[in-house]
């Protein structure tokens, strides 16, 4: 996987301000404002804004009641790293896009089975590509 690095000004161009703020600032959109924080029951991937990589599989996306888009494990190892995180007073785990460091969101060990995680993604930070079955039945 070929490492995807820009400048500010090359991000900037590419992203609207919310989508630079939230992947380039490490922000966080406010909980249940954000396109993908419902669990709809569509397949497919959910890719990086910023460079396209795919994070997550919709089948192992949850409603975790959070307000984000929550999932139980990366589409596949190596696609996110994990990095400590004590902004704001808080111990957490942030996690970011392997290829173009992307801030996510974070990831926490409160989530069902089979992995326990749930990782806590900004909606903002995503793009849906729907399968062409489209949505379950």
């Amino acid at each position: 996987m070929e490492k995807v690095t820009k400048t500010k000004e090359q991000w900037r161009a590419e992203l609207s301000p919310e989508e630079y703020r939230v992947t380039r600032e490490k922000g966080t959109e406010r909980a249940f404002t954000g396109a993908y924080w419902r669990s709809r029951g569509e397949r497919g991937d959910y890719v990086c804004r910023c460079c396209g990589s795919v994070l997550f599989h919709a089948e192992t996306k949850f409603d975790s009641g959070c307000g984000w888009p929550s999932f139980t494990a990366p589409a596949e190892a190596g696609l996110i790293e994990e990095h400590a995180d004590f902004s704001y007073g808080m111990a957490r785990t942030e996690v970011i896009c392997s290829r173009c460091d992307a801030h996510l969101g974070h990831v926490f060990e409160d989530g069902p089975a089979p992995t326990g995680l749930r990782y806590c993604i900004n909606s903002v930070s995503l793009h849906f590509v729907p399968d062409a079955g489209g949505e379950k039945s």
